[in-house]
């Protein structure tokens, strides 16, 4: 029992060492959903930031131009809280995004810039979201055929 007590400790305690929430600035968009944010105050390097939860059109993908556009404007230059839960498998640091008191991810899966994430065949926290924006046929949902991100990926690899 004791053992199983102090597995559970490190792994909450793991778990908590990615986890962290700062405040900075967005100083270039990648894509739709990967963007770089400079800590304020530290005057250190701009830190890459994948939005968690969501997957935007790759950028050589139909709306990925459209997608990125849409995330440069919201937040190129402005100023954003991040709270971050962990790294992806690029090294990339996973993260809810807010700009003036509203969740990026939703606003990016509301107005139809990005999928919500799909997580062990169960629907991410934006799936209410999607299905909103593929009715009013927003965004990338003007579309009937769009092409999910990973999708995209497995039949014609990454846009680099």
């Amino acid at each position: 029992m004791k053992l199983l007590l102090r597995a559970l400790f490190l792994l909450v305690l793991a778990a908590g060492a990615h986890a962290a929430t700062w405040r900075g600035t967005v100083s270039h968009v990648s894509d739709g959903d990967t963007l770089w944010v400079r800590p304020a105050g530290q005057g250190g390097d701009a830190v890459e930031i994948r939005i968690v939860d969501i997957d935007a059109p790759e950028s050589c993908q139909a709306f990925g131009p459209q997608a990125k556009k849409a995330l440069a404007a919201r937040l190129l230059y402005q100023p954003v809280i991040v709270r971050t839960r962990g790294f992806d498998d690029y090294g990339r640091r996973l993260a809810q995004l807010q700009h003036r008191d509203q969740d990026i991810g939703a606003w990016l899966v509301r107005e139809g810039y990005a999928w919500s994430g799909v997580f062990h065949n169960r629907r991410g926290p934006y799936g209410g979201l999607e299905d909103e924006a593929r009715r009013a046929h927003r965004g990338l949902w003007a579309n009937p055929k769009a092409e999910e991100p990973r999708a995209f990926r497995q039949h014609h690899g990454s846009c680099v």
